[in-house]
C-alpha cells in the first residue's frame, strides 16, 4: 500500500471518529488559523486549552482538496511543495493533500531563519510554498528572491498581499480523490538534516520509506484504535511524524500539544486520556523537576490510563529514566535511535521488554539491519567501537543534488550513520559518540556522550555538554559545559569533586556553568558551543544559581 491509502482506508472504515486534536494551552482563540466551514470544537471552561478536532473522513476530504487544489494550478506529479507552519490541526492533511497529488512533500523546520528558508527552498527546487502567520516577517524578506517558488499559500487570517488564501480556496475544490497514480518507487518527500554543521542537506525520501516507518512504529510500540498519541515534537522532523505514523496504521487517535511546560503535559494526557507520550530528554527532565519541587501535584491528574513513555532524537541518560521509572513505576518505556536519513526512529530501537538493558539504544529495529564496522567497513568485534551502520527499506534515497556527501554514507544499500557504537554479548548496541564529536586527548580517544552521562546524575545538574577545546601539549581537552537546575548552586570545585569517580584522562580539564543549547528535535547543538568557548569570548564562572 502507499501511505496515503491508509488514510483513505481509515476514513472509509472509522469516518466519524476522531483522528486529529489540537490544544493551544497559550494562544489566544483568534490567534488559531481555522478551515473553511469548519466548525471549532470548544472546549467547556473559560480558561481551557484552545481545542480542535478532526474526524478521519474530515482529515481525507481536506487532504484531497489540497491535493487538487495544486493541481487545479498546473501543479504536476514531482513538484516539490514546502511546508512551513508550526504544529497544527492543518498540517497533516496539508502534507497528505501534496502525497495525494503525487508531488513530493517538503517540511521545513520552523526556526528557521530567512536566510536559511531561501537555502533550502532553493536546494529542494520548491515550486509552492505553504506558511503559516509566524512566518510573514521572514518571508517579507524574501519574497524578491526566491523567483523558483510561483506560488505562495497562507494558511490563517490576513495574509500578505503576494500569498493566496490556501484554506479559503480550498472550500472550491472537490473533496474526492484526485487522480494521481502513485507507486511505492515514486519520490515522496524531502527531509532537511539538522544543520548542526552549516546550511542543511537535503534527505530524498520515495513512498515504500514512509510506509516502512508505518510499519516498524506500529510493530514497536503496538498502537491499537484504543490508544491515544500525544505528539508534542515539532511535525517537520521525521521523529514526530513517523511516530504518529503508528496512529495512521492503527487508525487511532493523537493529540497535538503547542506547549512543552509540564502541567500542560499532565493535563493534555488527563483530559484526551493519552495513553502514550513521546517526550525529548529535556520535556522529560523539566516534568521530573517539577515533580521533585512539587510544583505539579500527580493527584490532580488522571494518568492511570497512560501505559508508554518514550524518548529518542539523541541519546539518554540512564541516571533520567531511573527516575522516571522511581515515580511511574507502571509505564513501558522504550527508546529509539534513528536519523532523518532513515526516516527518522526505529532503524535501531530498545523494546518495552527490555528496560534492564536502560542505556542500549537497543537492536536492529523491525525489518532491519545494523553493524558496527571499522574505517575500512569490516565488522568489529563485540565490545569494540566502531561505526554504526543500518539498512531497510527507510534508507534514503540520496542528498539531493549532492552526489558526493551521498557517496560518503550510502554504500552498497548501507547508510553510514556517523555514530560510533559497541555492542554487548547479547547484541544490545550502545552509542558512544557521534564520529565527529570524539576528542582526542594526549592519543586517547574520550566520547563526549559517556562523560555527559556520568555528570548528569549529579544531583544539581540539569543539563551538561561535553566539547573538545584546543589545547598545545595535548591537542585536544574536554571541557563541560553544565546547566545547574533552578535554585541551585555549584561551584567548580564541586563538578571536579565529582570526576574524582572517572578515570584521570576522561575528566573534564575545563568546566563552564551555562545554558545547554539544544535544536528543536532536542540535540545539543555543540557546533554552537565549540564556537562560543573556542573563541575564547567567555570566561569560565565559578558560582550559578
Amino acid at each position: 500500500m502507499i501511505i496515503t491509502e491508509y488514510l483513505e482506508r481509515n476514513a472509509r472504515l472509522y469516518g466519524n471518529e476522531v483522528s486529529l486534536v489540537e490544544l493551544n494551552p497559550s494562544e489566544e482563540r483568534d490567534q488559531a488559523a481555522t478551515w473553511w466551514d469548519f466548525n471549532l470544537i470548544e472546549s467547556a471552561s473559560q480558561d481551557a486549552p484552545y481545542r480542535r478536532e478532526l474526524s478521519w473522513r474530515d482529515f481525507d476530504r481536506r487532504a484531497n482538496r489540497f491535493a487538487n487544489l495544486l493541481l487545479s494550478r498546473g501543479i504536476k506529479k514531482g513538484t516539490k511543495v514546502a511546508v512551513l507552519l508550526m504544529n497544527c490541526l492543518e498540517w497533516l492533511p496539508i502534507y497528505f493533500g501534496i502525497l495525494k497529488a503525487g508531488c513530493v512533500a517538503v517540511p521545513m523546520n520552523f526556526r528557521y531563519s530567512s536566510d536559511e528558508i531561501k537555502y533550502c527552498l532553493e536546494l529542494a527546487d520548491v515550486e509552492a510554498l505553504v506558511f503559516g502567520p509566524e512566518f510573514i516577517s521572514r518571508m517579507d524578506g524574501i519574497r524578491e528572491e526566491i523567483p523558483g517558488v510561483r506560488m505562495l499559500f497562507f494558511v490563517g487570517k490576513d495574509g500578505p498581499a503576494y500569498t493566496e488564501d490556501g484554506l479559503r480556496l480550498m472550500g472550491f475544490c472537490s473533496s474526492s480523490a484526485p487522480p494521481v497514480a502513485l507507486e511505492e518507487t515514486d519520490d515522496a518527500a524531502i527531509y532537511f538534516s539538522s544543520g548542526t554543521t552549516g546550511f542543511p542537506k537535503a534527505i530524498l525520501h520515495n513512498h515504500k520509506a514512509l510506509v516502512c516507518a508505518c510499519k516498524t512504529e506500529q510493530n514497536h510500540h503496538s498502537q491499537t484504535r484504543e490508544d491515544v498519541f500525544l505528539c508534542i515534537p515539532p511535525l517537520y522532523h521525521t521523529g514526530a511524524k513517523m511516530h504518529w505514523f503508528g496512529s495512521l496504521l492503527s487508525g487511532s487517535k493523537a493529540v497535538l500539544l503547542r506547549g512543552v511546560k509540564p502541567e500542560w503535559i499532565l493535563r493534555a494526557v488527563t483530559e484526551e486520556r493519552c495513553t502514550i507520550v513521546w517526550l525529548l530528554v529535556p520535556w522529560a527532565q523539566d516534568l521530573l523537576d517539577a515533580i521533585d519541587a512539587r510544583r505539579v501535584d500527580l493527584s490532580q491528574y488522571r494518568l492511570e490510563q497512560w501505559r508508554l513513555m518514550h524518548i529518542g532524537a539523541q541519546p539518554v541518560p540512564p541516571s533520567l529514566i531511573h527516575r522516571w521509572k522511581k515515580i511511574f513505576p507502571h509505564h513501558q518505556y522504550d527508546t529509539n535511535y534513528g536519523l532523518s536519513e532513515s526516516i527518522g526512529p526505529g532503524c535501531v530501537h530498545l523494546g518495552v521488554e527490555n528496560v534492564h538493558k536502560v542505556g542500549a539504544i537497543g537492536k536492529p529495529g523491525y525489518n532491519w539491519e545494523a553493524r558496527i564496522v571499522d574505517e575500512y567497513g569490516v565488522p568489529v568485534k563485540k565490545g569494540e567501537v566502531g561505526e554504526l551502520i543500518v539498512k531497510g527499506d527507510g534508507v534514503m534515497q540520496c542528498y539531493y543534488k549532492n552526489p558526493e556527501a551521498t557517496a560518503e554514507v550510502l554504500k552498497d544499500s548501507w547508510l553510514f550513520t556517523g555514530d560510533m557504537a559497541r555492542e554487548d554479548e547479547e547484541g544490545f548496541i550502545y552509542l558512544v559518540d557521534r564520529k565527529k564529536d570524539v576528542v582526542i586527548s594526549g592519543g586517547e580517544n574520550l566520547y563526549p556522550v559517556q562523560i555527559e552521562d556520568f555528570l548528569r546524575a549529579h544531583p544539581k545538574i540539569k543539563d551538561v555538554a561535553v566539547i573538545g577545546l584546543p589545547d598545545a601539549r595535548l591537542g585536544e581537552i574536554a571541557a563541560a559545559i553544565v546547566e545547574v537546575k533552578e535554585g541551585e548552586e555549584c561551584t567548580r570545585e564541586e563538578i571536579d569533586t565529582f570526576c574524582q569517580a572517572l578515570p584521570r584522562y576522561k575528566r573534564p580539564r575545563q568546566v563552564f556553568f551555562d545554558k545547554v543549547p539544544r535544536n528543536p528535535t532536542g540535540k545539543i547543538e555543540k557546533p554552537v558551543l565549540r564556537e562560543r568557548y573556542c573563541s575564547g569570548r567567555l570566561v569560565e564562572a565559578q558560582v550559578t544559581g
